[in-house]
């Protein structure tokens, strides 16, 4: 279909953008335009303006400072994706590049955008809530910060205000003892998620010290699931213990369960995406404890549920990309940091029938 009709100004600068759009009431800014341009062929959306700051270097890059890692808002997902520093230190963040869409999208797409456009079956939103992000809004009275728990506020809405650019994405650095991964769990390679769930752990010898949970496409907003804090404590073996990490799922679970679903287009019912959270997030909090934190980046991984019977009942949630992988096709897995999930069932700290009693709960 063709757009309606629109007029179109491209910012030479974030000043102009910003002046752009308080003189234009009804406008959107166009970035990678990878869900606008979409949306407006549909007529899901029709802005009176657009203003284009795709072109906008300043607002592309990817660098450290004292304590954060810093994401110009128009940074593009395969610039993470090849990113050594992503790669070296941010592996949930490299995780969930991995997994958004496909190569061409990926090559257009910014990390702002993903993050602006505040859908809930987005990948972004999930892993920045776990690290516990913040937002780096500018305006015509200047910049403020907003963490990323107050960033979402409802379906498609988010705190910016309507003459605000979202600028910089700005995530803490990690410590020496702690891990994360995104698990997404689609019908196909490059769909948006039936759901998923990222997961940060900070480990203190062998007590997990914190942990932040948030979910992909369960609920109206993307949501952090702080049920999940309060089922990790201090008694916890160096494998992480069965009932701890059962817990935690179920904390995720919980919050999946009060959730209504965002859109009836989006794949999977809310029980199929209630039983893929609860599957996804004990695998995920196991094998991410057991991470040091120091190994190279794992290969991607992919829950597919449909081809691997996940939400018909069998044991399996996903398989890996990587044909090399040392991991059972029917083993519960997630991607580890620097670790791989044993395939000796007899070891693992979360058992198959772990599982299906947390299936019972959540379907």
């Amino acid at each position: 279909m063709i757009p309606a009709e629109f007029d179109y100004h491209k910012a030479r600068s974030l000043d102009e953008a910003i002046a752009l759009l308080g003189k234009h009431g009804d406008a959107k800014l166009l970035a990678g335009g990878q869900s606008l341009i979409p949306a407006m062929r549909f007529r899901l959306a029709a802005p009176a303006t657009l203003i284009d700051i795709s072109g906008l270097k300043e607002l592309e890059y990817i660098k450290e400072d004292g304590s954060h890692l810093l994401i110009g808002a128009l940074t593009r997902e395969s610039a993470l994706e090849e990113s050594a520093l992503v790669r070296a230190s941010y592996l949930m963040l490299f995780d969930t590049a991995k997994v958004i869409a496909d190569p061409l999208v990926r090559n257009r797409a910014t990390v702002g955008g993903n993050l602006a456009h505040a859908d809930p079956a987005n990948d972004h939103p999930a892993t920045m809530l776990a690290y516990g992000a913040s937002i780096i809004a500018r305006g015509p009275k200047g910049t403020r910060t907003i963490a990323i728990d107050d960033f979402f506020v409802g379906l498609f809405e988010s705190k910016l205000e309507k003459n605000e650019v979202l600028q910089e994405i700005r995530i803490p650095k990690p410590v020496a003892n702690g891990g994360g991964a995104y698990l997404k769990v689609e019908r196909k390679v490059g769909d948006y998620a039936v759901s998923g769930v990222a997961v940060n752990l900070v480990l203190a010898g062998d007590t997990i010290q914190s942990a932040r949970m948030a979910t992909t496409n369960v609920g109206p907003v993307p949501m952090r699931s702080k049920n999940a804090d309060s089922g990790i404590g201090p008694a916890v073996d160096s494998r992480l213990n069965t009932d701890h990490s059962t817990r935690s799922a179920r904390g995720a679970a919980a919050a999946s369960r009060s959730a209504r679903s965002p859109s009836h287009q989006r794949p999977g019912s809310i029980s199929t995406r209630r039983c893929c959270v609860g599957r996804a997030s004990s695998p995920s909090i196991r094998a991410i404890s057991r991470s040091t934190g120091s190994g190279a980046s794992s290969p991607a991984v992919r829950a597919t549920p449909w081809a691997t019977g996940a939400v018909r009942g069998a044991r399996s949630v996903t398989r890996s990309t990587d044909a090399s992988s040392d991991l059972s096709a029917d083993e519960p897995v997630a991607l580890v940091p620097g670790s791989r999930v044993p395939s000796d069932e007899a070891s693992a700290p979360v058992s198959a029938a772990s599982l299906t009693s947390l299936e019972a709960g959540v379907a």
